[in-house]
């Protein structure tokens, strides 16, 4: 098979493109065709040393994809050979082949592309998170929403539009404005030093955001404090660009709650996962939720996709696709 591994912790240069035996299905296991992976955060912070650092190096990147079960593993129940899937947590989904647990498999209804799906299960759990469960929007919240033009920003707003808030949304230029309001941004502020807190009191009529939803590092972290209303909720998210560093809770001002949301605590059990998905596809079959792709890679050019993720100037979902032709 083919696949995108780790070499060392370091930038791009770090990944190659290598051929690997196949993996074999083992108990409980299946192993899946890949027909779609996705590109996250996540696997920047792992090629960085932010993570899996007791999984020696080389080692296969990526966690999130969709594609077709081709191999059972003995025990396996409930899914067959032929069965379409998708995947938020299996390690080693940047390759043509991924060896994964069924309970962390949900089948793929015929609405539901592949493409798509690999573009929905971690942002869209996610972003499902924030808004149904970290803090639940309630009709009339307002929610300030941080890099609402990338993936996670996009579907996020559209939840919060689901249930009933209002979302002023952050971006880092101009050319991305049209593309959060698409996503039902109803005030956009244009932002690249951390100074958009008096912008959205002021949108606010002085009383500040409900909520606000900040996975865009330290420098962003004091004016999602002065933005907030009283008794407001911080939910901070995305370690890659690491945290505020230490906070006195005594210092925090106005009755704030703050927390750090990690989405497995949304699907900590298979039968969640699945109730989740479920959900998502049924906002997506329905046209409640879309989604918005700001490109697609051969595999073989994974380390295109993590330069141009990292460089802050893409929009939306990034995919690897592995029958897709390389760059010359």
């Amino acid at each position: 098979m083919r696949a995108v591994v780790m070499n060392e912790i370091g930038g791009t240069e770090v990944m190659e493109f290598v051929d690997l035996p196949e993996p074999v299905a083992t108990p409980g296991h299946v192993v899946v065709e890949v027909a779609a992976a996705g590109v996250n955060f996540m696997d920047i912070g792992v090629r960085q040393g932010m993570a899996w650092t007791d999984s020696p190096n080389p080692k296969i990147l990526g966690v999130e994809g969709a594609g077709r079960i081709v191999a059972l593993g003995d025990g396996v129940d409930g899914f067959a050979i032929g069965d379409r899937v998708a995947w938020v947590y299996a390690p080693g989904s940047y390759a043509s082949h991924v060896l994964i647990s069924t309970d962390a498999l949900v089948r793929l209804p015929d609405t539901i592309d592949d493409k798509t799906a690999a573009s929905l299960m971690m942002q869209g759990l996610t972003a499902s998170h924030f808004a149904t469960d970290f803090y639940p929007i309630q009709p009339g919240d307002t929610a300030l929403v941080h890099a609402a033009a990338g993936g996670v920003g996009l579907l996020l707003t559209q939840i919060v539009r689901l249930r009933g808030g209002h979302v002023i949304g952050r971006v880092s230029s101009t050319d991305k404005v049209d593309v959060a309001k698409a996503a039902g941004a109803n005030h956009v502020i244009v932002d690249t030093e951390g100074k958009f807190a008096a912008e959205v009191l002021r949108l606010t009529g002085g009383e500040g955001a409900s909520v606000v939803y900040d996975g865009s590092g330290p420098k962003t972290f004091q004016g999602s404090l002065a933005a907030l209303r009283r008794s407001g909720t911080f939910c901070w998210y995305g370690p890659v660009l690491g945290g505020p560093g230490p906070l006195d809770i005594m210092g925090l001002p106005k009755s704030i709650k703050i927390g750090y949301a990690t989405f497995f605590d949304h699907i900590s059990t298979p039968e969640l996962l699945r109730a989740r998905t479920e959900q998502l596809f049924r906002w997506i079959h329905d046209g409640s939720l879309k989604l918005h792709v700001g490109g697609t890679y051969a595999l073989s050019d994974a380390a295109r996709a993590h330069a141009d993720m990292e460089s802050r100037a893409t929009t939306g979902k990034l995919l690897l696709i592995p029958t897709q032709r390389g760059s010359a």
